[in-house]
């Protein structure tokens, strides 16, 4: 009988698909434009994401990035993320949320943007775009584009 359970037991695992649910955490940098000025970026997030069955995900990422640049101060997001696993390793996809502002005397900006990550074991590399809507009536809005490097749990 105990034969029996184990070779059960050890079926069912066998037959449960790898679970792709994951928290992850990154180091990222880059660079932000906006009117013909540049400025390097650098930052951190964390996030998580959910299984939509074998081709989608969804997910929620924390994060806190600052302009290299006198008078600035790191802006906290917060952010959503709907994608595509392309093959074992790829992630397309689509990225929004809202930033605290950059500066004293800023505002908060909402941001979307897309990326790929790609997986390489636990670790991970990715490049992000992302649009900042910070003041749409002056032509103020803010680009910027990251490459980070993550760890998978």
């Amino acid at each position: 009988m105990r034969f029996v359970l184990t070779t059960l037991a050890a079926s069912l695992v066998a037959a449960t698909p790898a679970l792709a649910n994951e928290a992850r955490v990154e180091a990222r940098g880059g660079v932000a434009w906006s009117n013909g000025d540049s400025e390097a970026i650098a930052g951190v997030a964390a996030g998580y994401d959910y299984d939509l069955g074998d081709t989608a995900f969804v997910g929620a990422e924390v994060s806190a990035d600052k302009l290299l640049t006198d008078g600035t101060k790191v802006s906290f997001g917060f952010n959503g993320r709907i994608g595509a696993k392309l093959a074992e390793a790829g992630k397309l996809y689509a990225v929004g949320g809202y930033n605290t502002e950059f500066c004293d005397g800023c505002e908060g900006t909402w941001t979307a943007g897309a990326g790929y990550q790609h997986s390489f074991g636990k670790l991970y590399g990715k490049v992000e775009y992302r649009h900042f809507f910070v003041d749409a009536v002056n032509g103020d809005d803010v680009d910027a584009a990251v490459v980070g490097l993550g760890v998978k749990f």
